[in-house]
C-alpha cells in the first residue's frame, strides 16, 4: 500500500469514527453533558500523555513555554473546545442530532465568513455565493424549526473561532500535543466539576455498574484514536483530500439521527440542507479548482478550500 493510500485509509478511519461519536455519547446517559466532558477531559490528558511518553515527542513543549502568546491563544481555545463538546454533546443526547450534524456542514461556511470579518479576506463570486446559499439555508431551517438552530449555530461559530486561534498559534504544536495543552489546562476545572457531582449524589461514574463506568473512562482513548488517525492522514495526503474526507463526520451523524434516532425530517427541513450542501458543493468546487491552479499544498494557501481539522 503507497503512503497516500494508507493516509487516506487513515483519514476515512479518522472522519468515520467521528461521525459515529453519536451513538458512543448516547451510551453514556445517564450522565449529562458537563458530566461526560469531565471524564472525557481528564481520561483524554491521561491518554494523550502516554501516548507522548511513548513517541518522546516533547519537541515543542521547550518554544512553547517560552511563546506567552501561543499559550494564551490556546488556553482560549481549550475553553471554545470545552464548550463547542458540551454542546454537541447535549445536542446527540437531547435528540438534535441531525442538528449537531448541521453545524459541522456548515462550519466551513462559517470559517470563510470569519475571514472576512476577522482577518478581512476578500471572496470571490462562488465564495460570496456559497456565504448566500447557506445563510437562506438558516432562514429556511429557523423557519422549519421555529426558532434558530442554536445547537448548530454554536457550534459551527465555536469550532470556527477554535481555528482561528489555533492558526495563530506560533509555535508549531502537533494534534496530539495540541490536545494536551487544551486538557490539561481544563483538567482541573474538570476534577472539581466531578467532585463536585459525587459529593452532590449527582454524579454517575459507578452509580451505573461497571460497564458505564468503563464507557466513561473510555472517552479519552475515544477522544486520542481518532486524533491519531488524522494526524497519520495529514502527514500522507494532501489537504484537498482531507478535505473532502472531512464530509464524512457530518453525512454519518445526519444519517445516524435520521435513520437510526428517527429523527423528523419534513421536506422543508431537507430543503434547508440542501441548500447547506449546494452552498458546500460551490465552495468545495472553486477551493479544488484554486489549489489546482496554485498549486499549492498548505492549508492556509486559499480561503476557499474546506478547513480541515477535528470536529470533535
Amino acid at each position: 500500500m503507497t503512503e497516500t493510500r494508507r493516509g487516506t485509509a487513515y483519514g476515512v478511519a479518522a472522519y468515520v469514527l467521528w461521525g459515529l461519536f453519536p451513538l458512543y455519547w448516547r451510551l453514556l446517559e445517564p450522565a449529562s453533558a458537563v458530566e461526560i466532558v469531565a471524564h472525557r477531559i481528564v481520561w483524554s490528558l491521561l491518554v494523550v500523555l502516554v501516548i507522548l511518553a511513548v513517541t518522546r515527542d516533547w519537541a515543542w513543549l521547550r518554544p512553547f513555554s517560552r511563546d506567552r502568546a501561543s499559550q494564551w491563544r490556546l488556553t482560549l481555545a481549550s475553553v471554545l473546545i470545552t464548550g463547542n463538546w458540551c454542546l454537541y454533546i447535549y445536542g446527540v443526547n437531547s435528540g438534535h442530532v441531525v442538528e449537531t450534524s448541521l453545524g459541522y456542514f456548515i462550519n466551513p461556511l462559517v470559517t470563510v465568513l470569519i475571514g472576512v470579518l476577522v482577518l478581512h479576506e476578500r471572496l470571490n463570486r462562488p465564495q460570496w455565493a456559497a456565504v448566500g446559499l447557506g445563510s437562506l439555508a438558516v432562514l429556511v431551517l429557523t423557519v422549519d424549526y421555529g426558532r434558530p438552530p442554536w445547537i448548530a449555530l454554536g457550534l459551527a461559530f465555536s469550532f470556527a473561532a477554535y481555528g482561528l486561534l489555533k492558526k495563530q498559534v506560533g509555535v508549531r504544536v502537533g494534534a496530539v500535543a495540541s490536545l494536551t495543552v487544551e486538557t490539561a489546562v481544563m483538567f482541573l476545572p474538570a476534577v472539581l466539576v466531578l467532585v463536585a457531582l459525587q459529593l452532590r449524589g449527582d454524579g454517575h461514574f459507578g452509580t451505573e455498574g461497571p460497564g458505564h463506568a468503563l464507557l466513561l473512562a473510555s472517552a479519552g482513548v475515544a477522544t486520542a484514536i481518532p486524533l491519531l488517525f488524522f494526524a497519520a492522514a495529514a502527514s500522507r495526503v494532501p489537504l484537498t483530500v482531507l478535505g473532502l474526507l472531512q464530509y464524512f463526520a457530518p453525512v454519518l451523524q445526519f444519517l445516524t439521527g435520521v435513520l437510526i434516532y428517527q429523527e423528523p425530517m419534513p421536506a422543508s427541513r431537507l430543503a434547508g440542507f440542501g441548500l447547506v450542501w449546494a452552498a458546500l458543493l460551490v465552495l468545495t468546487v472553486d477551493g479544488l479548482r484554486s489549489r489546482h491552479t496554485r498549486r499549492r499544498a498548505t492549508a492556509g494557501a486559499d480561503t476557499a478550500a474546506p478547513e480541515v481539522r477535528a470536529p470533535v
